[in-house]
């Protein structure tokens, strides 16, 4: 094994305890003046999840369309698409 990857596991190994260390409050922050305090209360955002119907599938069409513009006449392409019940 080499040095390279010795110092990388060992790292790597490390990393819980240091991130555990910088979680945890130390004791001259914990204390207040006006006693003990309730925790903060930590809410998770509702989480919103948008499924089109399994019967449903998204049809679409393209083409090429002349545009005439101040420099010439141009190629553009068009796209449109909708869903369809299947």
């Amino acid at each position: 094994m080499s040095l390279k990857s010795l110092i990388l596991i060992v790292g790597l190994a490390a990393l819980p305890l240091f991130a555990a260390a910088l979680q945890t409050p130390s004791a001259a922050q914990t204390a207040q003046p006006g006693g003990p305090h309730a925790p903060m209360v930590r809410r998770e955002r509702p989480r919103i999840e948008v499924n089109p119907r399994p019967l449903l599938y998204r049809r679409c069409v393209d083409w090429y369309e002349l545009q005439y513009r101040p420099s010439g006449t141009v190629l553009f392409p068009q796209y449109r698409c909708w869903w369809v019940r299947g």
